[in-house]
């Protein structure tokens, strides 16, 4: 070393040691680093100062060294590794004040990758001996236990030499820890010992007790604790330590059983959470001396009590319990443990199932199902003890409440056990009587009774063999039977679920039976009293058959059936539409969603996609044909807008899911027919010869213009890789309607096919061509005041903005600025403003991920942080009767933000927040206080310094004539209780005063949160308060 680096390192340890600035040690690091001087002349200039007689000089020197290392270790030869740690052992020795300093050394060392063999165990055997761990501050024991980490990661078969000595050492250290972010390291330890084969020897009671005295977790983190440590990751970690391995069983089951008596729910969730996680690890012989024990508890806490997660908790660790004990192998000179406590269980909760008025019988029936549904064994058992007991119970009942109760307990033990496939079921024996169960219930009149069997009916048609066809065949009879006679919501429902579940696994029972049937009532001929009939009369044959088509939809999941219903629910539209039937437009509306449902919830095959290519051109050819009667006076329920609009649905999920080549047939026939009048491939396709669905016609032409909207289905839910034919022409036509048309649908279903169409357009000069000229004719007529289509001119400016806005294209600014300008139009500048929520919003019909529409993520994040300076700058601007827009405007944007967003963004438009709850709109009041609510949970400081003038405005929103504007007001009161209190005191009187008036509320709903509310304030400053 030259002399002037010597004097440069002397000089270095000197202001360190002597001069106390510790900026030093990272100079004399960066010097190290640069190869000035090495590690081991560090050491020697320190000499003096670690020689000293003053432990605080040589707690300076050792300092220094330790800073330096923690930076160069990476740098280190093995030989300065060796010296280094000999250095360290011994300073461990010396005065307690240098102790810190050198378990920080000792720990840099650790991460060295030439760590010398043999320096790992001679490191930890002074660390055990030489220092006691919990006399230690907290980051010096913090540093031991990483020590130890690091070491067990890097040196694991060294340490695994040391034998049980190492547990010992470890045991030794921890013994006394009470810092939560110490303990968190302390269980990481252990969980390595006990799991990756660590010799416990005989201190395998010892490392159970050292971590056990911890469990359960009892920490509650201090308010705004920086290191984020919850009860949950404690109790985690510990549990993971104590079911690590089966030689804990002796001693955690007694200690289960023991915090079991606690009086504190968190210690009784985390027992059984723990008896749960040790039962899926343990063996039946590690549990066979302890089941009694077990039992006793967990009956007790199943039984008494009033909590349903530690019911749930008790219940889930008698399943795991039983299913341990049943993975146990029989020996004839061994006791079957499963047998032992399955004797146990019975004894205690069998007989309360002949009690079925008493309310021991639920928790008894669950503890059964629990033992019952753990393994193929135990349902055996409990199937065979259990059942024959409940039939001749449910047998002997007259009484309906009392039927009920037993067959909602039988239906819990009717359930599908995991097994081997040649298993078969353990109800076999039962199947008929059970079967007898369910058809006798069914036919009986109480609506809970037949509920209840067909639940019991759903689950014994899951499991193979339980019904038989002939059993089918009866449970579609009675099924078809309830759907014609019984008028019960709740029975109607469950019909339908239980349909729809069985004729997923039975179809062919469905196709010969039910639905023959219910086609029959949908087409049967109205009452023969003619007109007579009275309007309840009507309206029960409309429910009827309104049901009849919900059970179709419920059915029709398999492609047979789906070729069985779907042409019965077309043929109710066919009538419709000819007047032959007398459905009503409730009923064809009701067929149209059945469709939908079908086309959502079909299986997605060949056989069921040919069948929905089939359906287009049907409803394709309805709707045109009433079109063109309706023209000539004629009125059919097609014509109905509602009923187009739900049309729609069913051929965009059709188009949705067709496969490609269908895909693209499709898009070829629907747009030659719009184009061209092609009718070729229509059914029945009598019509004239020159027909423009498209153009705009003298006289009342909605009912062809309109429609398009079944067009966008056909079109723009396509998959992106079926070319759209002739796009330049179409999207041409649908511009010039969607800005020409004066029908509302006809207009708007225009430009959402046209903006559909142009999201999916490839990126390129055509398309910003395409969206050069839109944008001019858009601003042709909405920049002349007196243009007759300016409505239609900012519907297709909206849904062309929604477009290029969703798949961030460069352009899609223009037009999003053209709309802020719209804000101040006197015209439209409120249509502009509600704009604003469609275009953050989701929409249902197009431009959704469903239409495979190119939505990218975060557009909504990414619009707010482009336009919100545009809209605080509008609305400083804008003339005061203007700025209502702008804050309604605001109002969409923000709410649709996700949360976080929310969070983040809000202080700083909290001016023209609170100005919006001034804003007479009732919309935006709302829409501004659900924005307000979570920021004022964890308010800003710029939250607070408004609060004057937030409670005032807040308060005079709890009278308002809307309801949900008093809610969300209430709301947000009892939100600002939340405040510091020494903010909000002053204010305590005046909205206890105001918060009288909502009490007295004529609305249930509004009177609860004004209590919860009040009870808040109420509190404030009082002993017993927050």
């Amino acid at each position: 070393m030259m002399a002037t680096d010597s004097a440069l390192l002397l000089g270095l340890v000197e202001e360190f040691v002597l001069g106390q600035q510790d900026r030093k040690a990272v100079d004399t690091a960066t010097e190290l680093k640069a190869g000035q001087f090495t590690i081991l002349q560090l050491v020697e200039a320190l000499g003096l100062h670690l020689t000293s007689s003053q432990p605080q000089t040589r707690g300076r020197g050792v300092q220094l060294l330790s800073n330096v290392l923690q930076e160069c270790y990476g740098d280190l030869t093995e030989r300065e590794v060796e010296v280094l740690i000999v250095f360290y052992e011994n300073r461990l020795k010396d005065h307690y004040v240098i102790t810190p300093h050198v378990i920080q050394g000792l720990k840099a060392l650790t991460k060295c990758s030439v760590l010398p063999p043999g320096s790992a165990v001679s490191i930890l055997k002074s660390l055990f001996q030489d220092i006691h761990v919990q006399s230690l501050m907290l980051a010096e024991r913090s540093c031991v236990y990483n020590i130890l980490i690091q070491l067990m990661e890097s040196r694991e078969s060294e340490l695994k030499g040391l034998g049980a000595d190492f547990v010992f050492g470890f045991v030794q250290s921890v013994d006394g820890e009470r810092d939560p972010r110490n303990l968190l390291l302390a269980f990481h330890i252990a969980r390595k010992i006990v799991h990756e084969g660590y010799d416990l020897g005989k201190f395998t009671e010892e490392l159970f007790e050292v971590t056990s005295c911890y469990f359960p977790i009892d920490f509650s983190p201090p308010a705004n604790d920086p290191h984020g440590i919850t009860q949950e990751e404690l109790v985690l970690a510990l549990r993971v330590v104590l079911t690590g391995t089966p030689r804990f069983a002796e001693f955690l089951l007694p200690l289960i059983i023991e915090k079991l008596d606690s009086d504190v729910q968190s210690a009784k969730l985390d027992s059984l959470q723990t008896l749960t996680a040790c039962a899926s690890v343990y063996e039946h012989k590690d549990l066979a001396q302890f089941l009694p024990g077990l039992w006793a508890s967990l009956r007790r806490e199943v039984f008494q009590t009033a909590s349903e997660r530690v019911e749930s908790a008790g219940l889930a660790a008698v399943g795991t319990l039983t299913a341990c004990l049943s993975r146990s192998v029989l020996n004839s000179d061994s006791e079957d443990s499963l047998n032992v406590f399955l004797e146990l269980v019975l004894k205690d909760c069998q007989h309360h199932l002949c009690e079925p008025d008493l309310k021991l019988v639920w928790p008894s029936a669950k503890l059964l199902q629990a033992t019952s549904t753990a393994s193929y064994r135990a349902s055996h058992r409990v199937a065979a003890a259990v059942l024959p007991s409940l039939i001749e119970q449910y047998n002997s009942r007259t009484q309906c409440a009392q039927r009920r109760t037993l067959l909602e307990v039988l239906q819990g033990f009717v359930h599908p056990v995991t097994s081997s496939e040649e298993d078969e079921s353990v109800l076999l024996d039962f199947r008929q009587s059970l079967c007898s169960i369910v058809f006798s219930a069914l036919s009986e009149s109480n609506a809970d009774l037949q509920i209840t069997s067909m639940r019991v009916l759903t689950a014994l048609g899951q499991q193979t063999g339980l019904l038989l066809e002939s059993d089918v065949e009866l449970a579609v009879d009675h099924l078809t039977r309830l759907i014609l006679e019984e008028g019960d919501p709740k029975v109607s429902l469950a019909v339908v679920e239980c349909a729809g579940a069985l004729a997923r696994l039975h179809p062919a029972a469905f196709i010969s039976k039910m639905v023959p049937r219910l086609k029959d009532e949908i087409f049967s001929e109205p009452m023969a009293q003619g007109d007579s009939a009275t309007p309840s009369q009507e309206h029960s044959q409309q429910a009827v058959r309104q049901r009849c088509v919900a059970a179709l939809a419920a059915v029709s999941s398999r492609p047979s059936l789906v070729q069985e219903s779907t042409p019965v629910l077309l043929q109710v539209l066919t009538s419709a539409h000819t007047g032959t039937g007398a459905f009503s437009l409730e009923e064809v509306i009701s067929v149209c969603h059945s469709l939908q449902k079908i086309a959502e919830q079909a299986q997605d095959t060949e056989e069921t996609g040919s069948v929905f290519h089939d359906v287009i051109p049907r409803l394709l050819g309805l709707a045109l044909q009433a079109a063109l009667q309706g023209s000539s006076g004629h009125c059919s329920p097609i014509l109905e807008e509602t009923v187009l609009s739900a049309m729609v649905p069913i051929i965009s999920t059709t188009c949705a899911r067709l496969q490609s080549r269908l895909a693209g047939q499709t898009a070829s026939r629907a747009v030659s027919l719009f184009l061209d009048g092609d009718v070729s491939f229509l059914p029945e396709n009598a019509f004239p010869a020159q027909i423009q669905l498209l153009k705009t016609q003298a006289g009342d032409s909605r009912s062809q213009s309109q429609m398009v909207c079944l067009l966008m289905g056909c079109v723009c839910w396509l998959p992106r890789t079926v070319e759209v034919p002739q796009m330049d022409r179409l999207l041409l036509e649908l511009l010039e309607l969607s800005c020409t048309c004066d029908h509302p649908l006809s207009y708007t279903s225009a430009a959402k096919c046209y903006a559909g169409l142009v999201n999916k357009s490839p990126a390129g000069e055509a398309l910003d061509s395409l969206i050069d000229r839109t944008l001019k004719r858009i601003s042709t007529e909405l920049d002349s005041a007196s243009s007759p289509v300016r409505t239609q001119a900012f519907t297709l400016l909206l849904w062309v903005s929604k477009a290029l806005l969703l798949r961030y294209h460069p352009l899609s600014t223009a037009l999003t600025d053209k709309l802020f300008s719209l804000l101040s139009d006197p015209e439209l500048g409120w249509l502009a403003a509600d704009g604003f929520s469609l275009l953050m919003s989701d929409s249902p019909d197009v431009l959704n991920r469903g239409s495979h529409a190119d939505v990218r993520i975060m557009y909504r994040q990414r619009f707010f942080t482009e336009n919100s300076a545009k809209l605080v700058e509008g609305f400083n601007s804008a003339v005061q009767e203007k700025k209502s827009g702008y804050l309604k405007a605001l109002s969409h944007i923000v709410n649709n933000l996700p949360r976080q967003v929310q969070l983040t963004e809000l202080p700083a438009l909290l001016p023209l927040l609170l100005e919006a709850l001034s804003c007479p709109d009732q919309g935006v009041q709302v829409s501004t206080l659900s924005c307000l609510q979570p920021v004022l949970l964890d308010p800003p400081s710029a939250l607070i310094t408004q609060l004057e003038v937030l409670v005032g405005r807040t308060l005079a929103l709890t009278t308002s004539p809307t309801m949900k504007v008093r809610i969300a007001s209430l709301r947000c009161i009892h939100a600002l209780s939340r405040f510091p209190e020494h903010e909000i005191m002053p204010f305590r009187a005046r909205v206890l005063r105001a918060l009288a008036a909502p009490l007295d509320d004529h609305k249930r709903v509004v009177r609860s949160e004004a209590a919860v509310a009040r009870n808040e304030w109420f509190l404030l400053g009082s002993p017993g308060g927050r």
